[in-house]
C-alpha cells in the first residue's frame, strides 16, 4: 500500500495521544490510548490501522505503539499548537477546561503561516 503522508484531525489526535503517553509513560498500547481519550479500544484500533496503513506508526509483537519519524513530526506539531493556544487562551482569563477544548479545535485547522506569526507576536510580547 503507497504510504500517504496526510491524516486526518482525528488521526492527529491519536498521535498527539500517543505522544504525550510516551513521555509520560514509555511504552503505550492502544488500552492507554482509550483511556486517555475517553474512546472505546474498537475506535483505537481502528485508527491505529489507518495510521499504521499510513506510514505514522508502527505496532510491535508486543503490541506497543511507536512513532514513526513522520508521526513523530506530526504529533509534535500538533501538541506544541495545543500547548500554545492553550496557554495563550488561560492567559487571556479562558477557563481552563474551555481553553483545553478550544486549543483542540484551533490547533488542526490554523495555517502553519498563521500559527508562526502568533508564535512571533506572542515570543515579541514577553520581550
Amino acid at each position: 500500500m503507497e504510504k500517504k503522508q496526510h491524516t486526518t484531525a482525528s488521526g492527529e489526535d491519536y498521535l498527539e495521544a500517543i505522544l504525550v503517553l510516551q513521555k509520560k509513560c514509555g511504552l503505550v498500547r492502544s488500552v492507554d490510548v482509550a483511556r486517555h481519550m475517553e474512546v472505546s479500544k474498537p475506535s483505537v484500533c481502528h485508527a491505529v490501522a489507518t495510521l499504521r496503513d499510513g506510514g505514522f506508526l508502527t505496532m510491535d509483537e508486543d503490541h506497543f505503539l511507536h512513532l514513526t519519524d513522520v508521526g513523530r513530526e506530526v504529533a509534535e506539531k500538533i501538541y506544541e499548537r495545543h500547548c500554545f493556544f492553550t496557554e495563550q487562551l488561560i492567559a487571556a482569563g479562558v477557563d481552563p477546561r474551555i481553553a483545553e477544548a478550544d486549543a483542540c479545535r484551533i490547533e488542526h485547522i490554523i495555517s502553519d503561516e498563521s500559527f508562526s506569526r502568533l508564535k512571533e507576536a506572542a515570543a515579541q510580547e514577553q520581550e
